[in-house]
């Protein structure tokens, strides 16, 4: 362990030594000191000052312009091309030697424009403009609360100073558009995870916020850490200032909200009054940054850093505390990130805020990598464990579905035979209540024919018959198709066809083919058997005709029916005998139109059946 101790401290010696001899290279020149002549609020003053000028700190973030005037002196004038690297430089700024113009980036008159201070710079320097005796002019303009300012200027070949510039703008810019980039994605997934997510088990919720907060701290750092290449902001400076203070507030505020999830303290009874706590720091910092922008006083903002700082320190002991209790993978790793980032968020506080550095670079840019890693690592494994659950909700829902329908399966059986044998025992009913009503009430008058003494053979004959008839039609009515009004006339000319015959009664037939009607059921049909019935049998006892017809159509939606002898005929303002009533029942009972018309020579009977419906329903 000691030896691995003395190797790393070593190591670390070397990698320090190494900066040093890079930093003190052969043929390049630091130049750190300048005549200045600044002008803030109006008044302008000159002065011999030492460069990083941080424009912020030295004027209490109030915004000016300022021209540098730096003299070197070169021994021989150099031969290859050279140039100057500076790590921050701007706002806005022209670059001059001696009296050329050489690079102008933004509009040094135009106050709160562009930003170029946020990367470094590097301007390449003819060789031709070079000689033992020289001067650099650089004027900026500097906004307020932007670190503008002007930083040492590293002058040499160009491949050398190149080299710096390069490296800078790799750690400064493009390292972190890559860890926004990171960032936006991490966030895409965890937000495509929390619209997909739908939990089945009762109870719980459909989706599960923790996937949320990582999506909204994720794209607040996105936008954050991405503000380095933005040098023309979308809207006016100092509002921009908020946006990015705020982008950084939402970022911690999230990310303490998706610590939370984890560790599973969302239920817990402190949740409400953390969730404002985080609201509360949020919108603290949205004011502290308006105060220092907006009226000048850069202290609010330094002290709201530092408030978030104790703040997150704190939590980060308490998170650790809790996670040593109860270990967890996820909450190990958010811990120890957690710790990591808090350590370089106030490293950064004290290095940038405190001390007031111009050239730093903070750090807990890089250091968000394992923060972003470590989320995507968490929410990829809860969003597998859920949907796990999910399918193994689905699949027990669906083997419960199966056995409902199994139960709904056997049940439909049971009643289906239930409905058949109440089927069979309702055409039993039929049967006999037909027997009764039809060949029992014959039958009796048969018998009170007999017993009275006073009827004739033929009239006891006829009521036989009439009986018989009627046995024979309930037997028919079994096999009726439904609907069918064409196929029930041809059943009742067959089996009457005969008697009407014994009776000298001439049968004429004027039947069209009528389609099935399709609310006619068995029932229907059988009372309007006993209706056509009820008639041709008045015809044969009672009308004395010679002649029947028999006529049957379909138009305009209703099918008629209609049965004409020339009898000696009735008067229908009487009322009906046993026979018409029981007639007049029955059509009312199928929802169909009995009409009776009689004169002597000429009586119809009509029946009227809507094709569509029962009651004319179409």
């Amino acid at each position: 362990m000691k030896a691995s101790l003395r190797r790393l401290f070593l190591l670390l010696c070397w990698c320090l030594s190494a900066a040093v001899w890079a930093g003190q290279s052969d043929g390049l020149l630091v130049l750190d000191r300048a005549h200045a002549v600044v002008q803030v609020g109006g008044q302008a003053q000159a002065a011999e000052v030492s460069l990083p000028y941080h424009w912020d700190r030295l004027h209490r973030t109030q915004g000016g312009w300022g021209q540098f005037e730096l003299a070197f002196t070169l021994n021989d004038r150099p031969s290859d091309p050279w140039g100057a690297y500076l790590p921050r430089l701007g706002n806005a700024y022209r670059f001059w030697l001696n009296g050329n113009l050489l690079q102008e980036a933004g509009n040094p008159d135009k106050v709160n424009g562009e930003d170029h201070a946020k990367s470094s710079t590097y301007v390449p320097i003819p060789t031709g403009l070079l000689t033992t005796h020289n001067t650099l002019r650089i004027e900026i303009r500097a906004d307020d609360g932007r670190r503008g300012g002007l930083s040492p200027i590293t002058l040499g070949p160009a491949d050398q100073v190149l080299a710096l510039h390069q490296e800078a703008q790799r750690w400064r810019v493009q390292v972190s558009m890559s860890i926004a980039v990171f960032s936006w994605l991490v966030a895409l997934i965890s937000l495509v995870l929390w619209i997909t997510q739908d939990d089945p088990r009762p109870g719980q919720p459909r989706r599960d916020n923790t996937y949320l907060w990582a999506a909204l701290a994720e794209l607040c750092w996105s936008l954050r850490v991405g503000d380095v290449a933005i040098t023309h902001p979308p809207i006016p400076w100092p509002w921009w200032g908020i946006v990015a203070t705020a982008s950084f507030a939402g970022w911690i505020c999230c990310t303490a909200l998706f610590c939370h999830h984890v560790a599973g303290w969302q239920n817990g009874r402190g949740m409400r009054w953390f969730s404002l706590g985080v609201a509360a720091l949020f919108l603290s910092s949205v004011a502290a940054s308006a105060i220092s922008l907006f009226a000048l006083e850069p202290a609010y903002l330094t002290a709201w850093l530092g408030l978030a700082n104790l703040c997150f320190v704190a939590y980060a002991l308490v998170y650790t505390v809790a996670a040593w209790r109860k270990p967890d993978v996820a909450r190990w790793l958010v811990a120890l990130v957690g710790c990591l980032n808090v350590a370089m968020g106030l490293r950064d506080w004290l290095a940038i805020r405190i001390s007031g550095s111009l050239n730093d670079n903070t750090w807990i840019r890089y250091s968000s990598v394992l923060f972003g890693l470590t989320l995507v690592y968490i929410v990829v494994m809860r969003f597998r464990e859920a949907s796990a659950q999910a399918r193994e909700a689905r699949d027990l829902l669906a083997q419960r579905v199966r056995e409902k329908e199994l139960e709904l399966q056997e049940s439909y059986r049971r009643l289906e035979q239930l409905a058949r044998e109440q089927e069979r025992g309702a055409e039993r009913a039929r049967i006999l209540r037909d027997m009764h009503d039809g060949v029992g009430a014959h039958i009796s008058s048969a018998i009170r024919q007999l017993q009275s003494g006073r009827s004739s053979q033929g009239e006891l004959l006829s009521t036989l018959r009439d009986s018989l008839d009627q046995l024979k039609l309930s037997i028919d009515a079994i096999h009726l198709p439904t609907g069918d009004i064409t196929a029930l006339l041809a059943n009742l000319r067959y089996r009457l066809e005969p008697r009407l015959r014994a009776c000298d009664i001439e049968l004429e037939w004027a039947v069209d083919l009528i389609d099935p009607i399709p609310w006619l059921d068995a029932q229907a049909m059988r009372q309007l058997q006993f209706m056509v019935f009820e008639a041709l049998s008045n015809v044969m006892q009672h009308a004395h005709a010679r002649r029947v017809r028999i006529e049957a159509e379909a138009h305009d939606g209703l099918a008629r029916i209609r049965l004409i002898d020339d009898g000696h005929g009735f008067d229908t303002r009487v009322p009906p005998r046993r026979g018409l009533k029981s007639m007049q029942e029955r059509a009312q009972g199928i929802g169909v139109v009995l009409d009776l018309q009689s004169q002597p020579g000429r009586t119809v009977v009509a029946i009227g059946i809507p094709t569509g419906g029962a009651n004319g329903a179409g």
